[in-house]
């Protein structure tokens, strides 16, 4: 059986890798696993992409053809969608965006009736029938055909919802913002208007063909530029579908997911708030904010890369505050998946309520230097290097070199036929010639 899902949905070229024909059986695949044979609704979302129009048509037909209705909210961020969905106790939701890929790619991805992303078993139940060509056994008629519900009220739901995750507003804040041309470039100018802020906008006008380029998360120099020229108390910087968020200080410096755990796990953690005194984060977390999470008596816990693993392991164990180093952040008080938004106004909020510079929180954390190679392997071996003894042996070899302060991660593409070579150290020269040829290695007994 073939893989459609990755570590966060189904992602493709659109109209060439993620067709309408794939859509529109996703679409009916999706409903019918997700409903368990209730009538009800899906709640459905799309970025700024061109592509979302095609394939919003052909997902919405699939579903409703299983006799389910559409609530088709427009453009909204991800997390609106996780928001909403359980808001308007629908069966579930379903989002079309590639996140912060490039304006050709698009993707699916499904959220159950409660707003949480999918687990494995489901996605393979979703994949099975698709693959196998099953047939789903809803083909009804007359008025039992879904149909499509515009809603417009969404994004004023999601933007109240957002304003009561704080106490009081943003006066006196100047917070420089740039909405990557993608899915929050209505809603956070409204938000941060609404609590008062003053604030300065970039690449709010989205064209269909714009997203993500040369700006947005990946791009943070942009914000970084914006901040500084305008003497901005903070800076925030979205991706295509607003799940994540890298932030930049007032003197320029960019706030990653590690630091932004930091200074919220910590202003949680000296409040009482932060439960069983634990954060989530991944493998590809620094070894910086271990060591400060340690001196300050509170735990982290590690898991694979992907926020929906992340929020696997804060629900298996009454976590509240979890994410990844991308800047996909769960608040699991207020949101069920990354919010790149409410992540922004729980930033603020720490500097609000302690009265701190966002550079002063930003120096709790020191990082360690990370080097990040990726290796050309075939595709078909990218997900079994461990089973080469040699990798595995220089992997492990490598390891022991680091007596405890260095460390290795090795991860497979969702996407591509590449395996990414993470190293982390003191010494940033000798990492860097560890990861190249680490690389190196790899390629030489997977490569192409």
């Amino acid at each position: 059986m073939g893989k459609l899902f990755g570590t966060d949905g189904i992602r493709g070229i659109a109209n060439k890798d993620l067709t309408p024909e794939l859509a529109f059986k996703v679409g009916r695949a999706g409903a019918y696993i997700l409903s368990k044979g209730k009538k009800g609704r899906i709640v459905l979302g799309k970025d700024t992409r061109k592509s979302g129009d095609m394939l919003e048509a052909a997902l919405t037909a699939g579903i409703c053809s299983t006799g389910l209705d559409v609530i088709s909210l427009g453009v909204v961020p991800t997390p609106a969608v996780a928001y909403l969905t359980k808001k308007y106790n629908a069966l579930a939701g379903v989002v079309i965006s590639a996140s912060h890929n490039p304006v050709e790619y698009n993707g699916i991805k499904f959220f159950n009736g409660n707003g949480y992303k999918l687990n494995d078993a489901i996605e393979e139940e979703v994949e099975k029938l698709i693959f196998n060509n099953e047939e789903i056994p809803l083909r009804p008629i007359k008025e039992e055909v879904g149909q499509t519900i515009v809603e417009g009220e969404g994004c004023g739901y999601y933007i109240e919802h957002l304003k009561s995750t704080i106490e009081g507003d943003l006066k006196g804040i100047k917070v420089a913002v740039d909405c990557g041309n993608g899915a929050l470039y209505k809603i956070a100018p409204k938000l941060l208007k609404e609590l008062y802020g003053e604030i300065i906008v970039i690449n709010d006008k989205p064209n269909g063909s714009n997203i993500n380029v040369e700006c947005g998360s990946t791009n943070p120099s942009m914000i970084q530029s914006l901040v500084l020229e305008t003497k901005a108390d903070v800076g925030l910087s979205f991706d295509g579908d607003g799940d994540r968020l890298i932030a930049v200080d007032e003197k320029g410096n960019i706030i990653d997911g590690d630091h932004i755990l930091a200074i919220c796990g910590t202003y949680l953690h000296n409040n009482g708030k932060l439960r069983n005194d634990t954060v989530v984060g991944t493998v590809m977390t620094n070894m910086g904010l271990d060591v400060y999470l340690k001196s300050k008596g509170i735990d982290i816990v590690k898991t694979s890369v992907g926020d929906r693993y992340v929020l696997e392991e804060m629900l298996a164990n009454d976590y509240v505050l979890g994410g990844e180093q991308s800047g996909h952040i769960i608040f699991l008080e207020h949101n069920t998946t990354g919010d790149g938004l409410l992540t922004g106004l729980q930033l603020i909020r720490v500097m609000k309520e302690t009265g701190s510079k966002l550079s002063d929180l930003n120096r709790v954390m020191t990082n360690y230097p990370q080097v990040l190679v990726n290796a050309k392997v075939k595709n078909e071996l990218k997900n079994s290097y461990l089973k080469n003894e040699e990798i595995k042996s220089e992997i492990e070899k490598i390891e022991k070199m680091f007596h405890g302060e260095g460390r290795v991660v090795i991860r497979p593409s969702g996407t591509e036929p590449l395996v990414r070579v993470m190293i982390e150290g003191k010494d940033r020269k000798k990492i860097e010639n560890i990861a190249k040829e680490l690389a190196e290695f790899i390629e030489e007994r997977i490569g192409q």
